[in-house]
Parts: C-alpha cells; sequence; structure tokens
C-alpha cells in the first residue's frame, strides 16, 4: 500500500512542479493558490507513503520520477528543449529507481 501512495505522491509532485510553471504564465493569486493546495497534497501523501517505507527510499523514488515525469511533460507540455546527454541521464535515473524498488525491504 504504501508504494501505491508513493505513486500518487509521485503523479502530485509532477503536477504540482507543472503547476509552478503555469502559475507563473498566469501571474494571479488565485493561479497561484493551485501549487500551494498540491504542495500540501503532495507533502501529505509522501508523509503518508513514509509510514510504510524508509524515508530515502521513498524521498529517492518521489525526487527521481517527479525530475523525469517534470522533464518529459516539460517538452510536450511547454515545448521544453532536451538533449540526447539529458536523456542518456534522465535514463539512468529510472534505472536507479528501479533498483531501489526491487531492492527494498518494504
Amino acid at each position: 500500500m504504501a508504494w501505491l501512495i508513493l505513486g500518487i505522491a509521485v503523479v502530485t509532485e509532477i503536477i504540482w512542479a507543472l503547476s509552478l510553471k503555469w502559475a507563473a504564465t498566469q501571474g494571479s493569486w488565485a493561479a497561484s493558490a493551485v501549487p500551494i493546495t498540491l504542495s500540501f497534497l503532495n507533502m501529505g501523501l509522501l508523509a503518508l507513503a513514509m509510514r510504510g517505507l524508509p524515508a530515502g527510499t521513498a524521498y529517492a523514488v518521489w525526487t527521481g520520477l517527479g525530475a523525469v515525469g517534470v522533464t518529459l511533460f516539460g517538452v510536450i507540455l511547454f515545448g521544453e528543449k532536451i538533449n540526447p546527454v539529458q536523456v542518456g541521464f534522465i535514463a539512468l535515473i529510472i534505472v536507479g529507481v528501479m533498483g531501489t524498488k526491487i531492492f527494498a525491504s518494504a
């Protein structure tokens, strides 16, 4: 169950980071409320996942997959550029997260 909660936390992390970019383009207080609200949800889910997973494992997976997701959706939604070397390092993050999951004790 902790891994499922962590997966949901990763999704909210990605949406949160993308909402920061979106809110910056809107320039209104109402738009700023979206990432603020998502940050509370995001942190709550991460804390909940850490009840059943080691903190380092949960945090590594959360930040790693969050960074991958934000990068990919940044390219898709905002036309951000990524070069082949960056793609290679993102692949290494994915391999690291997979190894963390495979060899996790929980």
